[in-house]
Formats: C-alpha cells, structure tokens, sequence
C-alpha cells in the first residue's frame, strides 16, 4: 500500500477530488483510472529514496492546491473535448507531466551533477537541469502511462508509441522553460502547465 501522508494537504487533496470527479462525469471512467494511476506513480516515485532526498534538502512536501491545479486542470478540459479529439491529447498529457515526476525523483539521485543548457554543473534539484538519471527517469514515466493506456484505453502500440514520445517531448520543454523559471520568471505551475500542453498538443498532432 502507498503512502499517503504529506502527499497532499487538505486543499490540495480537495481540489484532487474535484478534478477526479470532473473526469469520471465528462470523461468516464478510464479517464479517472488513469488519472488514478498516474496519482500512484507519481507518490511512489517521490517517495522512492525519501531518506536521501531528505538528507539533501530536496525532498519535496506535502502538495497544494496549485500543484493539483497545475497538473489536473488541463487533462480535466481534455477529457470534455475527449468525444471531439479522442483520448491520444489526454493521455499525452499525463504522460508529460509523468515524465517530468519521474525526471525530477529519479534525476536528483544521479551520483553525477546534474546540468544546465549551457553545459553548466548545477546542485542536483535546481530547476531547468538535466542529467542522465533523470532523462532515463523521464522516458521510464512517460512509457509507463503509455503501457498503462493499452490496457485502459486499449491503446495500439503505435499510438501508444506516439504517447510515449510526445510525454518525454513535453519533459523536454519543461525543462527549457525549467531555465526560465530559476531567473524568477513563472513558477513550477506554469511550467507544469506548459509541459502538460506540450504533450497534448503534440500527441494531438502526431495522431491526427
């Protein structure tokens, strides 16, 4: 069984709720199992070495409400446009924000300094780097949800393919913006929302 405690705090966990049911009603129900899966990747992965990620400073606490906001908004509209689009957009989308938990969890563990664009060593967990770890981290997230939604949404593996690509596509662009957001120009929900875009999008594009 997970873990639930300093997950999410009562506003964050409220507003998981919310957007759960929002999915269920306008989407259905695979829409909400995947949801749900990702909601499990996503607290086993940050409590994945939780000892050492305390004992570095990094280990990230209790979320609230606008990283929920961030991270379920858009799949939520997605769902409603779902008869209009298909799933491909809202499954990508998940992918991405997969790819980029898994990245960050699994990328501070690199025995390696992580680095910046412009090839520059950064303390492991600074916003906008890479590292090998990490990258890893991100094609493993983004497969999972793609592997999960053969079975969910029976997805073919050619699609799923297209999912798996465009979630670490979307990991890509977070990063990138990831550099914007350590000068202090947004915040780690912006970028978010930008990486779950990034994954619709393209698996829209890609699919179409």
């Amino acid at each position: 069984m997970v873990d639930l405690r300093g997950v999410l705090d009562a506003k964050g966990l409220s507003l998981a709720l919310f957007f759960g049911a929002v999915l269920f009603f306008l989407g259905g129900p695979d829409f909400l199992i995947l949801m749900l899966i990702f909601f499990f990747l996503a607290i086993t992965v940050t409590k994945y070495e939780y000892g050492l990620k305390r004992d570095m400073g990094i280990y990230e606490h209790e979320r609230g409400w606008e990283n929920v906001l961030s991270n379920g908004l858009l799949p939520s509209v997605l769902a409603a446009l779902s008869p209009l689009t298909g799933p491909v957009p809202f499954i990508a989308s998940m992918a991405a924000v997969t790819a980029d938990k898994f990245g960050s969890e699994i990328g501070v563990l690199d025995s390696e300094d992580p680095i910046t664009i412009g090839f520059q060593k950064v303390k492991p967990g600074t916003s906008g780097a890479i590292s090998k770890m990490g990258t890893v981290g991100s094609l493993a997230g983004s497969a999972a949800i793609a592997l999960s939604a053969i079975v969910v949404f029976g997805l073919t593996p050619s699609e799923a393919l297209v999912v798996a690509f465009a979630g670490l596509a979307g990991s890509i662009v977070d990063t990138l913006f990831g550099v914007l957001e350590e000068q202090g120009l947004g915040t780690k929900g912006t970028t978010n929302f930008i990486c779950s875009l990034t994954g619709a999008i393209i698996g829209y594009l890609l699919i179409s």
